[in-house]
């Protein structure tokens, strides 16, 4: 569906002002949430990962909390106890 728009809405301009910003991005989102392929583009833009735009439903800065979740949460599966492979009952 964004690519019926205008790419300016999912790219921020440069020096753009915050309340400009965040009514784009707004925008954007909703163009997002009509879309068919919203979670195939999100998660397009978190394996690349894509640094800037509006990906998906997410902007950059919502992307880093979601890698930064997903990349504590595989850390704390690595260390909990018996996180290895089962082992075979014998």
């Amino acid at each position: 569906m964004c690519r019926r728009d205008e790419a300016g809405l999912f790219f921020a301009p440069s020096k753009e002002p915050t309340a400009a910003r965040l009514s784009r991005e707004e925008a954007a989102k909703r163009v997002c949430a009509r879309c068919p392929v919203m979670v195939a583009c999100r998660e397009h833009a978190l394996l690349q990962p894509e640094p800037y735009g509006v990906w998906g439903g997410l902007t950059a800065a919502e992307r880093r909390v979601v890698l930064a979740r997903r990349r504590r949460r595989a850390a704390e599966l690595r260390q909990a106890p018996g996180a290895g492979p089962i082992a075979a009952a014998g």
